[in-house]
């Protein structure tokens, strides 16, 4: 037996505002420990035990073209191989994401079972959760539908839940049938869920075999099934990376794995699990999963505190001092600061809808850009000017390029450039430097084998970054 995880790392994660940002969400964030949430559910099932006679096959990841350069880095730093990193032209929901990735584990002949796994969940508790996946397994490749239900230890209003029937008798372990899928409840019928011990946590985990998901697609949505079939047909490998076709997977409907199909097939089943779960849908959840000093804090970064007891507070660039608070959140990054209630951080996506409304750039993107050859950060700029620090990865190279409207300074910091200046080639070392005029052909480049970091000052009438004319590109971006 053949298990295939399913990565899904499509979601933007607006509750977590300022950590996670439309260009950058939640699944890239190391939240809860040294890896990211994508790195940790991609080494899940790293180190388990596995039932004789099976294997775990390299992860297949569901992603889209704003994150693919980053998810596809973080997989490397893991130490890790994708099957395949399929690209979502457009965003349609986890049906058709999982029809993609089910084509695709089928397209050379084999029919794994998969483990679908959001990105961007954490599982405290590794091994209770192997137990459950292996259990699940062994049913998926029976022909069942399986999912995994959470055991509720508070009326939890945030979550969809599962009501379950009867169980499954001889299996081991207990497994019920599914009576229904319900919606996230209001706080009196959460209370009832939980007192009945009918109903658990509905995780969005699932186990098939790929054969059967698309069976069961193509029956209940055939719609769906034929979109993804035309997407995936004449898809091309490029990289890391598989496209699918644009047109035919735009003109797929969005629909939900529950709804599309498991709430409609006749053989689906819930494992109960107790793992240590959580969506980490608002900032009260990392609050709850976090590690918690004796006054009931959560801390991350250069955090101080004073007379201040069940409060979150995270710094990324700069000493955060709490005096006096009760029951708060407090994030800050480079460009934002946010104070939240920790029973209001359900509406921290109230802020991010008005910077959208407003049409500021801190609910898109960080003040520190990953690119595919590295990064920069913006860090400081005014009227007619902008100053960035830019980093190049070891043999990484920028793309044969050029400005109608800025000029630009590069200083070398630490290793070494060979820079492209319209018809010239040379090398710059540290403490060097050289300027780029306005219309003239130029490319950065690190030959060395460190990373080479420059300070850039760009100054013109215009500097966003759509002033670019690209001529070669090593990334096959436009």
């Amino acid at each position: 037996m053949n298990i295939q995880p399913v990565i899904l790392c499509g979601g933007s994660g607006t509750r977590l505002w300022p950590l996670s940002r439309d260009q950058y969400p939640k699944q890239l964030l190391s939240l809860t420990g040294q890896q990211t949430m994508l790195q940790a559910t991609a080494s899940r099932l790293d180190g388990a035990t596995l039932p004789a006679g099976s294997s775990v096959l390299p992860p297949i990841l569901v992603s889209n073209e704003d994150y693919r350069f980053i998810t596809a880095e973080q997989l490397r730093q893991n130490g890790q191989r994708s099957a395949a990193i399929v690209l979502e032209p457009v965003g349609r929901n986890t049906a058709p994401a999982l029809t993609l990735a089910a084509l695709s584990a089928t397209s050379a002949g084999g029919d794994p079972v998969l483990l679908v796994m959001p990105a961007d969940h954490v599982i405290r508790d590794t091994s209770a959760f192997c137990a459950a996946a292996f259990d699940g397994a062994r049913l998926a490749e029976e022909g069942r539908f399986v999912t995994f239900g959470i055991t509720p230890s508070a009326p939890e209003t945030g979550y969809g839940y599962i009501r379950c029937g009867k169980p499954l008798d001889g299996q081991g372990r207990d497994v019920f049938e599914i009576a229904s899928f319900v919606e996230k409840p209001d706080l009196p019928t959460a209370k009832r869920y939980l007192a009945s011990g009918e109903y658990f946590w509905n995780s969005g985990i699932f186990m098939m075999k790929a054969s059967r998901w698309i069976e069961e697609i193509h029956r209940f949505r055939p719609d769906i099934a034929d979109s993804c079939g035309s997407a995936i047909a004449t898809c091309r490998r490029d990289s890391d990376f598989l496209r699918v076709d644009k047109a035919a997977f735009e003109s797929c409907p969005s629909d939900s794995i529950d709804y599309a199909v498991m709430e409609k097939v006749d053989s689906a089943v819930v494992i109960p699990v107790d793992a240590g779960w959580s969506d980490v849908g608002a900032w009260d959840a990392l609050w709850q999963i976090g590690d918690k000093d004796d006054g009931g804090n959560v801390t991350k970064g250069d955090v101080l505190l004073h007379d201040t007891r069940d409060t979150l507070a995270i710094s990324e660039s700069r000493l955060v001092a709490c005096v006096g608070l009760r029951d708060v959140v407090v994030v800050e990054t480079p460009d934002a600061v946010m104070v939240a209630h920790k029973d209001r951080t359900q509406d921290v996506r109230q802020i991010v809808n008005r910077l959208k409304r407003e049409g500021r750039a801190e609910s898109a993107a960080h003040r520190k850009i990953h690119r595919p050859w590295g990064y920069y950060d913006s860090i400081d700029n005014g009227e007619r000017f902008q100053v960035k620090r830019i980093v190049v990865k070891p043999g990484a190279t920028l793309s044969l390029q050029m400005h109608h409207h800025r000029a630009e300074h590069w200083v070398v910091v630490r290793g070494t450039a060979r820079v492209t200046r319209g018809d010239e080639v040379f090398l710059l070392g540290e403490n060097q430097s050289t300027y780029i005029p306005l219309g003239v052909r130029h490319r950065l480049e690190n030959p060395g084998k460190l990373p080479l970091e420059i300070v850039e000052v760009q100054s013109g009438a215009y500097l966003g970054e759509d002033d670019i004319v690209r001529f070669a590109d090593t990334y096959g971006r436009d």
